[in-house]
């Protein structure tokens, strides 16, 4: 029998196969599957996405280790993709970082970022970041490469240093930490795409790049063309915000044409403005649950739930 491959085999895989890795950031299991379905190869959690969605919360470090591994292992396994995910900072010194790298290891994600942010951190788009030193974060990586026991497990070293060192101490930081072991660099809120090239051709490493598309007011990230990135030779873009952004929009279209309709004659909820049921039993897959009930209940069984054999035929079995 040939072996399984892991996910994060495959994702080592995909960064070496020289064709840009485009990985959407997702923060739910209606997001994964969705990029799933679109056709993504891989994936990203969203740190932000995570706390704001499953917690309320604004991404300033009041997620917890446990909240963001938790999430993030319901997300994994929903899909066949590989997922990476946003560790934060590591929670901690470079112990604490030993064991989180376990943690999300044991999570079924491919790999993590890890940044050298001071804890607690904030949204790599906010002012007010502090950095701790290259020396404490080089010794992250090393606890991180040594904690993890698949070898093809992903760390990818975030710096937050352009905003506040900026270029040049940033890309000296990611060739710190790419000589310490991880396996990519990622420097966030990169200001233009001369200094993503720039970036890429220093640090002689792959190089994962974050497009703010959603961000508005103060410019961080341009948007730069996926081509154009690719030609540029980063090995990974991901649209952190991306998703969460289209949701929200969706959301308050979908409740102020509801709240327009309620006082009139109108049906309250627009069509044109949501999927159907039966879209969202596919997106879950909800047939797959049929076709278990079929193989593995009992007639009798299978008739008390569902009241006769003929209905049993059509919601079942998809006879109708």
């Amino acid at each position: 029998m040939a072996p399984t491959i892991t996910k994060a085999r495959r994702m080592r895989e995909l960064l070496q196969s020289g064709r840009i890795v485009v990985s959407p950031g997702i923060y739910d299991g209606y997001s994964a599957r969705l990029v799933e379905q679109a056709g993504f190869q891989a994936a990203s959690t969203s740190g932000a996405g995570v706390a704001n969605s499953r917690l309320g919360q604004p991404d300033i470090g009041i997620m917890s280790l446990r909240d963001n591994v938790d999430g993030c292992h319901h997300i994994a396994r929903s899909v066949s993709i590989p997922v990476m995910s946003d560790a934060d900072t590591g929670y901690g010194n470079a112990v604490t970082v030993y064991h989180t790298v376990q943690y999300f290891e044991e999570a079924g994600v491919a790999g993590i970022n890890i940044e050298d942010q001071v804890s607690p951190k904030r949204c790599g788009h906010m002012r007010g970041k502090e950095l701790i030193s290259a020396a404490e974060m080089a010794k992250k990586i090393e606890a991180a490469v040594k904690a993890k026991r698949d070898p093809d497990f992903i760390i990818n070293a975030r710096t937050d240093a352009i905003a506040v060192e900026g270029l040049e101490r940033a890309i000296e930081r990611a060739k710190t930490y790419i000589a310490a072991g991880a396996d990519m660099a990622y420097p966030d809120a990169i200001r233009s795409e001369d200094e993503i090239k720039r970036f890429v051709d220093e640090v002689q490493a792959p190089v994962s790049i974050s497009m703010g598309i959603g961000l508005r007011g103060r410019p961080t990230t341009p948007l730069v063309s996926v081509k154009r990135l690719q030609s540029i030779g980063v090995a990974r873009v991901s649209y952190s915000r991306m998703l969460t952004a289209a949701a929200i929009k969706g959301m308050k279209d979908a409740l102020r044409a509801f709240r327009e309709n309620m006082e009139t004659d109108q049906p309250p909820e627009r069509q044109e403005l949501v999927v159907g049921a039966e879209e969202i039993s596919e997106l879950m897959g909800y047939s797959f649950v049929n076709e278990l009930e079929a193989q593995f209940l009992l007639d009798e069984q299978l008739e008390k739930k569902y009241g006769s054999a003929q209905e049993v035929d059509y919601v079942v079995r998809g006879q109708a």
